[in-house]
Parts: C-alpha cells; structure tokens; sequence
C-alpha cells in the first residue's frame, strides 16, 4: 500500500456489517411436490400454496446465492469538524456525507440533533452548524447510529438503499444492480393480494404485486415491525423476490432522537387518577377552549379553513383542549336529520374536526346533545317522538320517555362507533377525544327535586361506559346545587338555580361520570351590566365547586365554559381581560397545592373571518393581544406544572425545579 493509500483509508472509517451466512447449495433441500387442486386447470404454473411459496423463495435463495454478492463493509469519509468559538461546530462535509448516503439533509439533521439534544442549521455553504462544542467522537458515534437505523439494510446488511416517504409512510427502498442501472422514476406496482400467516411471534405477510418494470431497479417494502415476505408478478411469469426483511422499529427511532415519542407512545388517551388527570404518568391540568361550531362550518369547503385556523391559533397559544359539538340535530346542515338518519357529508365534516385537532395536537370534548333549542337539542328529539306517533308536552320528557332515550342512545352509540374517514380510527379508540359529554347544560325544571335529571345521568353514564370504556365522560353541568346540598345553594348565582332540577353534587356521584363540569357566567345568571360583583361571585363559585370536587366526590373539576359578552351594558377588553385572569389565578391556586381544580376552557375563540358566529363572547387570538398574552402565559404555568413530577412523587418533592415556575408565577400584575 503506498503513501496515497494509507493516507485514504486513515481519512475514512470503516463500517463493520454483521456477516451473512452463505447459503450452500450443497445443502440444497430437496423440491417437494406442490399441491395441485384436482378441478383446477393452468396454462402454465400450477396453484402453488402457501408452504410450496416459501419453500421455493429459499430455494431460489440458495440457488442465485444473491446475498453473497453484496459487499460486507462500507468505506465513507471521516465528518469533518471545525469549532468556531466556543458555542459553534460545524461539519464541513455534511453535503458530501448525505449525498453518500442518498438521504435527505434534513431527515438525517433530525436525526443528530435530537440524538446530541442540541440545536442547529444548514448555512449558505451547505455546511452543518451546531451550537456547543461537539467532538469528533460523539458526533462519528451519533452518525454510526443513524447508518444502522436508516442506512443499512437490517437483512442483508448492504448499503446501498434510499429512503422515501409517501401518505405518511416512510419506505426503505433497496435498489438491486449497479449505480448506473438505477431510475429516479418509481416502480408502478399493483397490489394484487395480501395473505398474513403467524409464524411463532411474528406475523407474516404474503404480498403479491405486479410490476410494468424490471426487478432490478428496486424493492420497496413499508416499515412495519413484522416480517415480511414479498412475491411480485412481472409481466410474463412469477418472479420470486430474492430478498425476506425482517423490518423492525427503525421508523420509531427518529421521532424517538428528536424528543417526539411514536404515535403510539406520545398520544395516549388522557385519565382520571383520584381528583387529577394523568397522561403517561404525568400531571395534565388543562388550559382549553370553546369552539361549538367547528362541524359546522367544516361541512362547506369554503369554510373548512376557519377550523384549521382554530386549531393552529389556539395551539400558538398552548391550549391542549378544546370543547365542540357533535351534534346538530334536524337543523340547518344536520348531522342527525332524523333518529339514527345521518348526513355523511356532515360526519366527514367531523371527521375533519377531529383529524386537525389530533394534527395540532389539541384534544377534544365531544358533547352529544343540547338543552337548548339551538342545533335541535332535546326540543328536536320530543318533535321526532310526536312524528313517530307518540303523545309528548314537554321537553323534559326528552329525559324520561324510553322511545326518546332509545333515540340517544342510537345516537351516541353511532359517534363513538365511527370511523373517522381521514384517520381511520374509531372515535371510541382516538385518544384525541378527550372526554364524552352526555350534555350540554342539562336542566329539568318540570322535576325541581331532581329526580328525572338524575335516572337520565345514571342509565346514559353508563350506557357510554359499556360502549367505550377508555375515555372519560362527564354530564355537561353548569355546577347550580340542588336539593341534595342545601347548604351549598348560598353559592347560586340566583333562587332559580336551585329549581332547575340539576344537583351538582349529586348528579356527578352518579357510576360512570368521572370528572365534573362547572360553568361561569355572571352575566346571565347575576346582571347584565358588568360589575366588580361579576368576580366576586366567580372567586366564591369556583372556590365552592374545587371544594366540594375534593370532598364529597374525589374527583377533577373542570371549568368548561366562562366568558363576558361583548353586549353587555359597561363591557369593555379590560374587564375581559380581569375575567381572564381571576379565572386563571383561580384555577392556579388548586393546581399549586395538587387539588381538584383541573383547569378551565374559555368561551370562545374564533378566527377571524368568522365573526357571523360570533355571540358576543369571542376571543379572537389575532387581534386581542393582551389576552392572548394572558391565554399564553396560563399555557406555559400549567406546562411546567404538568412536567414536575410523576404521580409517585408527593407535591412536596424538592426535586421539583421550581426556578421557571417561580419565575412565571410571579407575574402577579398579569394574573
């Protein structure tokens, strides 16, 4: 070896591959017999079966020995570091190094820098810089970990692959033949059947394709964590894939390096443990919000848009949890036209709901129906009972006719069974969906002892329970105490609470409700002139109700719904804004000393564009500056809270750091 040559191979590293077993075809077993059905007839090939298939793939193995053919070691130049300073690294050669590896530059920076847990960027030249020191070790280390995750191939160990992704899926393609024989151009395949066998742990997959082109060029094959076998059809006979790819969970590794969990991992279903929500193990209080409209106004492509705009403003600002219905019933672009008679144009628009909510990473309570007129509610439901031949004078008998409860109960049992058309998920399973509400608002004032209100609560709760046992429900309360709690009633907003047939503590010790709703309006339940007794009543209320959450029903409180109205006499941003905070600092004060107060939603944000919705209580992110600024800042508290500790450790844990808590919680003029 001369000078030049010594020099290369110190310049370069080499990348040791596991070794192969040679297949021998000395050891060649011998062909069985295929299985021939007795009434079937061939032009050519006989019916092969499953067993023959696969026997007759390692045969071919053994036979054209195509895995002995590939170089057992990859040779690649070393990275080139440079240190600019003390706070700057820069590879010099990181175009060169992708283009060697036929990836993409930003799938691989993903890669490093979440492994290094450091930020970076591609400057004019091409060229990788990242902050801090790294040295050459760790980052050739971090390098050799990505060539084993999305380099290699994890069967036959070659090199020579190039990853693509398509509708979400990323695919490892394995190019046969040399550089020159490779197109750009994909191989057009058509699926043309699929069988599955279990093979001890594993599942394997039969596939068979047909392909207009030469095998040579390339085989794709999905990430999955199974095995997998393919068979592809050319245009002329069987051609038998020379290659079985036992694909594990190198998909999961990228998202993993870059702080991002898996799908499966980072989005698990939300729960109740004792008076507090968990996820993972974790804290969950909510900051969220109200939009009731979405299904709605997603039904018409022209105003599809304001939902994403939603979805995208409200997770600028860090709120988690939104509050919408699924529901409208024999109105206006019903989703229910009639008793279990569905507008699917109108499900796919919540489909879509859904779908973006998941895409921002917001979850969502569902309610299932109205009090009020408004989108039908329980008024629509007693008309759908008259039409039906029956003999209905209230609309509370919505709450006690069997016909009518069948009615709901079809109703919830066809959203929670649903498919969603964009995710494929079913609702039931989506751990997008955040909790069921069985109402919205619920009051029975024909039954002011709250009788009727109560067996409604206890048979719909659990019906929903035996349909989905995952996901939270709760009853949609507006927190009005009832006869159960005289001595709480002191805390109704007026007299009238008291006779609408809601009790708030009673109602929510009903089996399968597991967290309880608490709504704050002074407004309409006090006066509508706005007034500093507007946050006086809203401290005492929502003090109450943290209270009777912790001692009477050991379980979360959620403030699903507050807000000013625009039209009130005397309202002004500034009072909204006071709103906000008494609200917020409310809700801080529980979640400071780990009690049942779990957050709250406001009513409502709207994008702007949208103000023909608008009942006056509109937030709108983009233009309301300072509460957004307010919304924002009770986001990044309830953040850090949520990231404390796990539910394991007291709240008196010193291994909290509460050096940016303490920094955020001292804002006192802003909360």
């Amino acid at each position: 070896m001369d000078l030049q040559q010594e020099l290369e191979q110190e310049a370069c590293w080499k990348l040791e591959l596991d070794k192969v077993t040679k297949l021998d075809p000395s050891k060649k077993k011998k062909k069985k017999r295929p299985f021939i059905r007795e009434d079937a007839t061939y032009d050519s090939e006989p019916d092969y079966g499953y067993a023959e298939l696969l026997s007759r793939v390692f045969d071919m193995l053994r036979e054209e020995e195509v895995s002995t053919q590939r170089p057992r070691t990859v040779m690649m130049r070393r990275p080139q570091l440079l240190a600019q300073g003390t706070h700057i690294t820069v590879c010099l050669d990181f175009a060169h190094l992708c283009t060697m590896m036929h990836r993409k530059p930003g799938h691989v920076i993903t890669f490093l820098l979440g492994q290094m847990e450091t930020k970076g960027w591609l400057n004019k030249q091409h060229q990788l810089e990242m902050k801090g020191l790294v040295s050459s070790q760790h980052f050739q280390a971090v390098f050799q970990r990505y060539i084993d995750a999305f380099v290699i191939c994890s069967c036959c160990k070659s090199s020579d692959t190039a990853l693509a992704e398509a509708n979400g899926i990323s695919t490892l393609s394995l190019w046969f033949g040399s550089n020159d024989q490779r197109t750009e151009s994909p191989v057009n395949m058509e699926l043309i059947n699929v069988k599955s066998h279990v093979l001890g742990h594993c599942k394997i997959y039969l596939v068979i394709l047909r392909s207009n082109q030469d095998m040579s060029h390339v085989l794709q094959v999905s990430y999955l964590s199974v095995l997998e076998l393919g068979t592809f059809l050319l245009p002329c006979k069987f051609v038998l894939c020379s290659a079985v790819f036992m694909i594990l969970t190198q998909h999961r590794a990228l998202a993993n390096s870059h702080g991002v969990n898996s799908e499966e991992e980072e989005w698990e279903m939300v729960q109740r443990k004792g008076q507090q929500f968990t996820l993972n193990g974790q804290p969950f209080y909510v900051n969220g919000f109200n939009t009731y409209w979405m299904m709605t106004l997603a039904a018409d492509n022209s105003t599809r848009g304001k939902v994403t705009d939603v979805f995208q403003q409200a997770s600028a600002v860090g709120l988690t949890v939104g509050r919408t219905w699924a529901f409208n019933d024999g109105q206006w672009r019903a989703l229910q036209k009639s008793p279990s008679v569905y507008d699917e144009d109108v499900f796919k628009a919540l489909d879509f709901v859904v779908s973006e909510a998941r895409k921002y990473k917001i979850r969502l309570i569902l309610s299932l129906v109205n009090n009020w007129n408004d989108y039908g509610g329980k008024a629509q439901y007693v008309k759908w009972g008259n039409a039906s031949g029956l003999n209905l004078t209230s609309d509370d008998d919505f709450f006690t006719n069997p016909t009518l409860r069948d009615f709901y109960k079809s109703h919830v049992r066809t959203v929670l069974n649903r498919v969603n058309t964009f995710t494929n998920i079913t609702y039931k399973n989506d751990p997008t969906i955040f909790a069921w509400e069985l109402m919205n608002e619920p009051r029975c004032p024909s039954d002011p002892s709250g009788d009727k209100l109560q067996s409604w609560i206890q048979e719909m709760a659990v019906f929903v329970k035996s349909l989905d046992a995952k996901h939270m429900v709760e009853i949609g309360l507006e927190g009005f105490y009832g006869p159960s709690a005289p001595a709480r009633t002191k805390f109704n907003p007026n007299p009238y609470a008291a006779q609408v047939g809601t009790d708030f503590i009673r109602n929510n010790q009903a089996l399968g409700v597991d967290f309880a709703s608490v709504h704050v309006y002074p407004d309409a339940w006090i006066s509508p002139a706005v007034s500093d007794t507007f946050l006086e009543f809203t401290n005492s209320w929502m003090q109450a109700h943290v209270e009777d959450a912790e001692m009477y029903l050991g379980m979360p409180v959620l403030f699903t719904e507050f807000g000013v109205s625009a039209h009130d006499p005397g309202f002004n941003t500034s009072f909204r804004d006071m709103m906000l905070n008494t609200v917020y600092k409310m809700s801080l004060n529980s979640t400071r000393k780990g009690g049942a107060g779990a957050g709250s939603l406001v009513w409502q944000v709207f994008p702007q564009g949208a103000e023909f919705m608008d009942d006056g209580y509109a937030v709108y992110l983009t233009r309301a500056h300072t509460a957004s600024k307010i919304i924002s800042l009770q986001s990044k508290r309830l953040a850090i809270f949520n990231s404390l500790c796990g539910w394991r450790c007291k709240w008196g844990c010193k291994k909290k750091n509460h050096t940016a808590l303490d920094a955020l919680l001292s804002h006192d003029d802003e909360l």
